[in-house]
């Protein structure tokens, strides 16, 4: 068994960002910052360099086609697709309004841009200033649902935020050594705390050389990781 890494797995919410940082000894710690700057660099600071920092936001935009990386994760995950958002084009990332970003996403790529995708525009924008900074750890992307696909092996049909969702999810989570609090911290949903688990689960496959990509052999290279 590959030995464990310490990581730290981050997902959006509403106050911006939470993130776990999980251990070599599997001891969880939970953070929520307005920055991906200061996420990462609190949970270090506190707790320790970690080997890899998965993220659940787009990292790797396109430039003239949707994404291998998105296809892949849709097709693997039956029942649950519609939980990959597709990733606005370089071209949409910086336009002030959903109407001009949806117009210049169609003529770069030939896809509209849906609302949901558009309200990721913010943190989408936090991440990549992040990276231009060049941060002295790995980042990849991850999606915690095909983590938890994978965790399962199957899709997970019951919704996060549903008492049975979370629960399920949860319990996936312990199976593996990563135990969460039961209430999410303030700024964050339960949803958001359970899906910064499951990133810190795939960053940790990563950082042990164990971690699915997808897809395979990305011609873009821009793979997400589970």
């Amino acid at each position: 068994m590959p030995a464990a890494a310490a990581v730290i797995g981050v997902d959006g919410c509403r106050a911006g960002w939470v993130g776990v940082h999980w251990s070599v000894d599997d001891t969880a710690a939970v953070l929520v910052a307005g920055t991906m700057l200061e996420l990462v660099g609190g949970l270090v600071a506190a707790h320790g360099p970690v080997d890899v920092v998965g993220v659940d936001i787009p990292l790797h935009l396109p430039t003239d086609a949707p994404r291998a990386a998105e296809r892949e994760a849709r097709r693997r995950l039956p029942g649950r697709a519609s939980t990959v958002f597709g990733s606005p084009s370089t071209a949409a990332i910086d336009a002030p309004d959903y109407a001009e970003a949806n117009r210049l996403n169609r003529e770069a790529t030939g896809l509209g841009l849906s609302r949901q995708a558009f309200g990721l525009f913010p943190a989408i924008r936090d991440a990549r200033a992040w990276l231009a900074g060049r941060p002295e750890v790995r980042v990849e992307e991850v999606h915690p649902e095909s983590s938890f696909a994978e965790l399962a092996g199957e899709p997970l049909l019951e919704r996060k935020k549903t008492a049975d969702g979370a629960a399920r999810r949860r319990a996936l989570l312990v199976e593996v050594g990563l135990t969460l609090p039961l209430v999410a911290p303030r700024g964050a949903g339960l949803d958001d705390l359970l899906d910064a688990g499951a990133a810190a689960w795939s960053a940790r496959r990563v950082a042990q050389g164990t971690a699915v990509r997808l897809p395979e052999d990305p011609a873009d290279g821009a793979p997400i990781w589970v």
